[in-house]
């Protein structure tokens, strides 16, 4: 049976997305969903297969909508500019950090982010296995900068704790540092070094 003109695929992906913003990653299940827009859970069956499908399209569609045209220049500041769009579009729903870890692959908008950040390390002159290595660093490190960010802020509880422990001098020195350094600098601070790296 054809979707209805009313229900389409970014209705759902909206309408699941709205779930994950209010309620949790842990609330999502298709009855949640099927609430979300005014329909039985089992008429929802009728658009998609199952909660996997759901996330996907959450994913596609929070990076969907991240714009990847970057002004010519040094491809430094160029990939710096894409992964802080990254980072601002993802953040804004950081409850959506896990699907994206785990649907990466399977995310049109996913696969055109990468093949942008190819683009720019191409006209880099990065090639072969350099290519291959310096995309992977790069994906590694905002992928675990937005885990970081969603499960273990500077500026929470952990950092909090390890910074009254008496016993570990150091740790309790850095942690207090640590708590008074923004997201925003710690991600661009350290992007600038593994950049650098690579260079």
């Amino acid at each position: 049976m054809p979707r209805p003109r009313s229900l389409t695929t970014e209705r759902l992906a909206s309408a699941t997305l709205a779930v994950i913003d209010r309620d949790g990653l842990d609330a999502l299940t298709m009855r949640a969903v099927a609430k979300e827009l005014g329909m039985a859970t089992m008429s929802l069956y009728r658009y998609v297969t199952d909660k996997d499908e759901l996330e996907v399209l959450v994913v596609d569609h929070v990076l969907a909508g991240i714009d990847l045209a970057v002004p010519p220049g040094d491809w430094r500041d160029r990939i710096t500019e894409v992964l802080s769009r990254v980072r601002k579009a993802v953040m804004a729903h950081s409850a959506t950090v896990p699907l994206l870890l785990r649907h990466r692959h399977a995310v049109p908008a996913s696969l055109v982010l990468i093949e942008a950040m190819l683009a720019i390390l191409a006209g880099a002159g990065f090639a072969g296995e350099r290519r291959v290595i310096a995309q992977r660093t790069i994906t590694a490190y905002v992928f675990g900068m937005l885990q970081n960010e969603h499960h273990g802020s500077l500026a929470g509880v952990g950092t909090a704790a390890m910074a009254t422990q008496e016993q570990f001098p150091l740790l309790a020195e850095t942690a207090a540092v640590a708590r008074e350094v923004a997201g925003d600098v710690e991600f661009h601070k350290g992007l600038e070094i593994v950049l650098r790296g690579l260079s």
